[in-house]
């Protein structure tokens, strides 16, 4: 089944082009089925490209995906295009009176700095609380996860001397109890990541109401999720594309940043080829968000998600 979206965002006729099911919202609204609403706030800066990553992977279940887009109105992007952000996204005030059966809170590079001070953190903790009675199942990427772990559970982020930054190995963690939010991914997987702080693993083992699916020698702790499912944490970006780190650190090298390449990245010595081998996994765990997490447990009022 389909994304519904704006026929004119870029994302359409992306995802068009590669032979995805994307329908415009007058077609949708003929279809006689209760489609599943999905909140994304876009935090990171290439919001273009963001929704497009997110929208790819929500398009491969057979469920119809109704995408609304949030901003922040505490603080305005500067690398997006103002009239994009006006025609296409909403404020969380217009949105606040809805209900939702999945929400994404995507990372943004501000990790480096003190929850406190970033510009939107009054506003975020408002939306945080917001999706406790809101939203069916939440998904936290990278400093978004990282921001609802301190916020929720008062875990701490911790400083890296280098930037954890490639494609990096993560283990299941096997407890002879099925995790459905898992099902299909191997024991071992892959996962890019981009960041300059971690979260360990041994911070959250003793946290009641959390549970680690997966983590990483060099990246943390990956998959977390509350115990009542609800919550899901992921400190790294499956929905990164081909040539998403590429991108950055040629942006980095362009700045005159001290950067080394990602790891386990690239395919050849001249940095041009990219070994892609996290798609796979991607795919399984927002498949099995999407079924286990939110379809199968929202109601089919919606009005009754709390």
């Amino acid at each position: 089944m389909p994304i519904v979206t704006d026929k004119e965002i870029p994302a359409y006729k992306i995802l068009t082009s590669e032979r995805i099911f994307v329908m415009d919202k007058e077609r949708a609204v003929s279809q006689e089925i209760r489609p599943i609403e999905i909140a994304i706030l876009n935090l990171m800066p290439t919001k273009e490209t963001t929704e497009t990553q997110f929208m790819r992977l929500l398009s491969n279940s057979p469920l119809q995906v109704n995408i609304t887009l949030i901003k922040t109105s505490s603080y305005s992007s500067t690398h997006t295009d103002a009239g994009h952000l006006e025609k296409f996204y909403k404020s969380f005030d217009d949105v606040r009176d809805n209900k939702f059966d999945g929400m994404i809170i995507t990372g943004a590079p501000v990790e480096n700095m003190p929850f406190e001070k970033v510009a939107y953190w009054n506003e975020l903790k408002e939306i945080l609380d917001w999706t406790k009675t809101n939203v069916t199942s939440t998904m936290f990427i990278c400093w978004g996860a990282q921001a609802a772990l301190h916020y929720f559970y008062k875990i701490k982020k911790h400083p890296l001397k280098e930037k954890c930054f490639g494609i990096f190995a993560h283990s299941r963690v096997r407890d002879g109890v099925p995790e459905p939010l898992m099902r299909g991914i191997s024991d071992e997987f892959h996962m890019p990541h981009s960041r300059h702080t971690i979260i360990y693993a041994k911070d959250i083992l003793d946290v009641k109401g959390l549970k680690i699916l997966a983590y990483s020698k060099r990246a943390g702790a990956s998959i977390i999720k509350s115990v009542d499912n609800r919550q899901v944490f992921v400190t790294g970006h499956m929905e990164y594309d081909r040539y998403t780190l590429k991108n950055e650190y040629d942006r980095d090298r362009e700045k005159g940043l001290d950067i080394k390449p990602p790891v386990n990245y690239f395919a050849d010595k001249d940095m041009r080829e990219v070994k892609m081998n996290w798609t796979s996994t991607a795919n399984l765990f927002y498949i099995n968000w999407l079924n286990y997490y939110v379809y199968q447990v929202t109601p089919y009022d919606i009005n009754g998600v709390r």
